[in-house]
């Protein structure tokens, strides 16, 4: 398979959403097909500019390429971001999120960070902070593993220029997406808000801490949609993968380079040396015993994008819900409770859920994660009893409450595991990113939905290449033939239990789980 990528990017849109699906419509005709078009900059515009979206959000006109945008870059704006269902504005429209790496299915790597710069470290909604930009560096950066082969990301969005690009454009500009930037070292750099079309001639990034090669950078701001001096809003590229490319092409110099602009930036006391990649601990906020700080705090928890909420009465997994089946419950925490998996792989096969109802744990407060960190704990604690090693996945993508599938193997199995997640990913043609153990609700994607496995090794794979992701894909890999070896376990419905057998497995993991169960300490 071609593993080249098509994508668009455009600038400020500003409600000229008919003008701007008309276009793309035609440039896909002629020059596609385009896996994504991407928007930077003020996508909405003032209240009754957007009413040519009712169209679209109607499903009387269509949007024919897959459209990604970034959030509000003013106060006013955020209104139009509130109560997104997984980020969908309608059919073909989605909102990244506020920050975070997006891979398409061709491989091509997607850093994105939406908004403008806050003035301290607590920002609004339309607002990104060092915190931010920190997060969306460690997701580009640690599925290298601190390695020296790192080969920078495809695209990297903002709606906000970096700093020291333009003299006259300073004012307004960042010095963290400069750091950012430099930090990540994107193939190609897009960015708007300013009106202007700009094409910086390339430059290229030192090697460093993180890559012994040195990387080049291309940074272009777009123009408004429809802008009446006619400059370029629209940009078309066809990428190779970056992971994929040959190295040569990534590291051959070109005639019209420029010094890099963002080396010796003072950055104002904003990052501290061993926040950079100068020094190898640039994965995580670090106190001074070297433990891994988390990075949140729960102040700022409310200011995610809310996901809507579905009738708890409905629901399954709720507690307050008269359809949850209690006799399949093994321990119940403040927030989180343990029980039977309905239609369990073996008697061991078990799910840790919240007590109320949420969609994923990348909404967790830090009151929350810590509470689940010790369902986690103690599950790991017993299965080492047992000799066994234990692995935890989630799937946010048709399934509405937060749900943890724990499923544990014999101790030589350990090494296996990772390699059958991989070997299915390929059967399904899917990406994985690897990242270092979780320690935040901060690694996960903010918006939108995601697959998560978290692997004895400590180690994580994650992946957002959500679209027809098969709803089995865990149990597929439990029962591989590497692992569980038993393909007729793969759909819960196949291993229904009788309500006796179910109460029996309870009664029994109860049991074993009673010397590591912390739900009992008064």
């Amino acid at each position: 398979m071609d593993a080249t990528a098509k994508i668009l990017v455009v600038g400020d849109v500003r409600g000229r959403f008919k003008q701007l699906f008309s276009r793309v419509e035609q440039v896909n005709k002629k020059a596609g097909p385009f896996e994504i078009l991407c928007c930077v900059g003020d996508f909405f515009g003032a209240d009754k500019q957007n009413e040519e979206l009712i169209a679209y959000k109607n499903g009387f006109k269509h949007i024919t390429v897959p459209t990604y945008i970034l959030g509000p870059n003013k106060e006013e704006d955020k209104k139009f971001f509130a109560n997104l269902v997984e980020g969908e504005v309608c059919t073909n429209l989605t909102y990244l999120g506020k920050r975070g790496v997006y891979t398409l299915t061709s491989g091509v790597k997607i850093a994105y960070l939406s908004g403008i710069e806050a003035a301290g470290s607590v920002g609004g909604e339309h607002e990104f902070t060092k915190a931010d930009v920190q997060a969306v560096r460690n997701s580009c950066l640690v599925s290298k593993n601190c390695a020296t082969d790192y080969r920078g990301v495809d695209v990297l969005l903002t709606s906000q220029w970096p700093y020291a690009l333009l003299e006259k454009e300073n004012e307004k500009a960042s010095k963290l997406i400069s750091f950012l930037c430099r930090e990540i070292k994107p193939r190609y750099h897009f960015c708007a808000i300013n009106g202007t079309y700009f094409e910086c001639p390339p430059f290229r990034i030192p090697k460093d801490e993180t890559t012994q090669f040195e990387l080049c950078t291309r940074f272009i701001s777009l123009a408004d949609v429809g802008n009446l001096e006619k400059s370029k809003y629209i940009y078309a590229l066809s990428l190779k993968p970056v992971d994929k490319a040959r190295l040569l092409d990534l590291v051959q110099k070109t005639t019209n380079e420029i010094p890099c602009p963002f080396i010796g930036l003072d950055m104002g006391g904003t990052f501290s040396k061993n926040e950079t990649s100068e020094s190898r601990q640039y994965f995580f906020d670090m106190d001074s015993s070297g433990n891994r700080k988390r990075r949140g705090d729960g102040r700022n928890q409310d200011k995610r994008p809310r996901i809507m909420q579905i009738d708890q009465d409905d629901c399954w997994f709720c507690l307050s819900s008269p359809k949850v089946e209690k006799h399949l419950i093994i321990a119940i925490g403040e927030r989180f409770y343990m029980a039977l998996a309905k239609g369990p792989i073996n008697s061991h096969h078990v799910l840790i859920l919240s007590t109320k109802h949420m969609p994923c744990t990348a909404q967790l407060s830090t009151e929350e994660w810590e509470e689940l960190d010790k369902f986690k704990a103690a599950l790991k604690k017993l299965f080492k009893t047992l000799g066994q090693v234990v692995c935890f996945t989630e799937r946010h993508y048709k399934s509405p409450h937060l749900t943890i599938d724990v499923m544990a193997f014999e101790e030589g199995y350990s090494w296996k595991i990772k390699h059958s997640f991989e070997d299915k990913a390929e059967e399904f043609n899917l990406e994985f990113e690897t990242v270092p153990v979780l320690t935040s609700p901060q690694m996960l994607p903010e918006m939108g939905p995601y697959f998560v496995a978290e692997l004895p090794d400590e180690s994580t794979l994650i992946t957002r290449q959500m679209k027809h992701f098969p709803l089995h894909f865990a149990r597929d890999v439990f029962c591989s033939e590497n692992l569980l070896n038993c393909d007729e376990k793969v759909n819960w419905k196949d291993c229904l239990l009788e309500r006796d057998e179910e109460v029996a497995n309870v009664e029994e993991f109860r049991k074993i789980f009673a010397p590591f169960d912390f739900t009992d300490d008064d």
